[in-house]
């Protein structure tokens, strides 16, 4: 496969403007990965464009959660369970590496869901799911299982199984594979407006936000998976509006608070669902559910309420932590795109998480969704699409990943080598070749090698600084200060393969520091 960098992006654009594509996607988050995935797998010519980086905004800073949507069974929502509960086992098996099984615990503290009402949650879920995967730890067992609780009105603790991820590099694993099947995807592309003939959508007006460089692209379909940004875009006529919120996380260092379990319990404060639960080798509180105000074109930040809100809930479960700002790494934001008839004094908590879709001829809308089910969203779109490219959307039951031989790995443990898998699937041969140059060492205390953080600047699409350290690795939340300390050792592994000159290296770090320290540092 051809080299795919900014030099490749500047190089390509104006050939693939000049084209006539079956499909045009508006959106690199995870559902518009897996439209392009699907669309290219049946062989339709197919452009993604995204405005800012992949995964830049809900699929970065998701709460990394591949799951069936348990919350959904006491809403009613037992479609949208069953459906995410069988993606969520397809990706297990699918992408071990990337997508693993998650143990949580859920806390009984004599409120509401007692242990047995939560246990028939449970059965039902389970049953959804195809098997039977939980248990009750009564208060003497769950001190063993969840050192560290507070025991005070603690009844015991439910556990069952769910999946994490990285939910940006899901996002890279799924464009991969649209690529590799022939789609095409580029970064850095802002669209302006649909195209229209006689009323119908036949392309659009994108701006290329690197050069200035505005571009008219031809399609006979266009699919806007925008998530937060889908009003913009689409036609006028649905009651329905997309109510963005915000969810914002803490992670700490995986030492200040240790956990082999993912552990859930109701806030004190209001009695909303939150958790803290291992991710990367660290420790995530989460999340918040607030109505988002703020632009949208600017990178989400966490606010100074909201990390009281997620201490105080740490605090009430692990008192003995002593869990204050001081101990946090980083923070990060995103903002959820929920489908919202706007009826008034609707709690966020509350909102329905159904998806929509929007149709007008030429163009269909995906608005919101869940991470775990995109394979079924894109399906949805592709058959939405179908009668405006005349070529129906056949096998809609084959695997996401493609399954590929791993070549040995020398120096890394089998785990590792199953994360490098299920990270970089059939890119896998070509990290393999860095991975002999550059050796098995890794980035600091994390689990990422020094040869991925190269491979990632030399074929992964990276046109600023933040896309590496943010996305593409996540370095820049998992290390003190963004990685500061890194920096000079990133450098000069990274400049020559990024093509950067050291004006531009100052300029990218001048940037990166100022985005972290806004957005993903605590406030001030």
């Amino acid at each position: 496969m051809v080299v795919w960098n900014a030099e490749w992006r500047s190089r390509q654009l104006p050939e693939l403007a000049a084209q006539e594509w079956d499909l045009i996607v508006v959106g690199g988050g995870i559902c518009g990965a897996g439209i392009l995935r699907e669309a290219a797998r049946r062989g339709w010519k197919c452009l993604l464009l995204e405005q800012r980086d992949f995964a830049w905004g809900t699929s970065s800073r998701s709460s990394k959660m591949v799951h069936g949507g348990l919350r959904y069974i006491a809403k009613g929502q037992f479609a949208l369970t069953r459906a995410s509960v069988r993606e969520r086992q397809r990706l297990l098996a699918e992408a071990p590496g990337l997508v693993d099984p998650l143990s949580f615990v859920m806390l009984h503290c004599g409120g509401f869901p007692g242990p047995r009402v939560f246990g028939s949650l449970l059965t039902l879920y389970d049953a959804l799911a195809g098997r039977r995967n939980h248990a009750f730890f009564p208060l003497q067992q769950l001190r063993y299982l969840v050192p560290g609780l507070k025991e005070d009105g603690l009844q015991g603790g439910t556990r069952f199984f769910d999946a994490v991820t990285d939910d940006a590099r899901l996002v890279m694993r799924v464009l991969g594979e649209a690529r590799s099947d022939g789609g095409e995807a580029l970064n850095g592309m802002r669209v302006l407006e649909l195209l229209r003939v006689n009323g119908q959508v036949s392309g659009l007006r994108a701006e290329d936000v690197e050069s200035g460089r505005c571009f008219d692209f031809r399609a006979r379909s266009v699919a806007l998976a925008t998530g937060a940004w889908a009003d913009r875009l689409r036609a006028a006529g649905s009651p329905e509006r997309i109510r963005p919120l915000r969810g914002s996380h803490l992670l700490l260092p995986g030492w200040r608070l240790p956990l082999a379990h993912a552990i859930s319990f109701m806030h004190p404060v209001d009695g909303r669902p939150v958790f803290v639960f291992p991710w990367e080798g660290a420790t995530v509180i989460g999340t918040t559910d607030l109505d988002h105000a703020d632009g949208l074109d600017q990178d989400a930040r966490i606010s100074s309420a909201e990390v009281d809100y997620l201490l105080a809930a740490c605090a009430a479960q692990f008192p003995a932590a002593a869990i204050s700002r001081g101990d946090v790494l980083s923070t990060w934001s995103g903002v959820r795109p929920v489908v919202s008839d706007g009826e008034a004094g609707v709690k966020p908590s509350d909102e329905k998480r159904e998806h929509a879709l929007w149709v007008e001829q030429g163009c269909v809308t995906l608005a919101g969704g869940k991470l775990t089910t995109f394979r079924l969203l894109a399906l949805e779109v592709l058959q939405a699409c179908s009668g405006f490219v005349d070529r129906p959307p056949a096998d809609s039951d084959a695997e996401v990943f493609t399954p590929c031989a791993v070549p040995a790995l020398l120096g890394l443990s089998p785990a590792q080598q199953r994360r490098m898998a299920g990270r970089y699937g059939r890119a896998l041969p070509g990290l393999a070749r860095m991975i002999e140059r550059l050796g098995v060492e890794r980035v600091g205390v994390t689990d990422t090698l020094w040869a991925e953080l190269a491979w990632a600047a030399q074929g992964e699409l990276v046109l600023h600084l933040d896309d590496l350290l943010l996305r593409r690795t996540r370095l820049g939340l998992l290390l003190p200060a963004g990685a500061q300390a890194e920096l000079q050792r990133i450098r000069a592994l990274c400049q020559p393969l990024l093509g950067w000159d050291d004006e531009r290296w100052s300029s990218e770090v001048q940037q990166y520091q100022a985005l972290w320290q806004r957005c993903y540092s605590l406030p001030e």
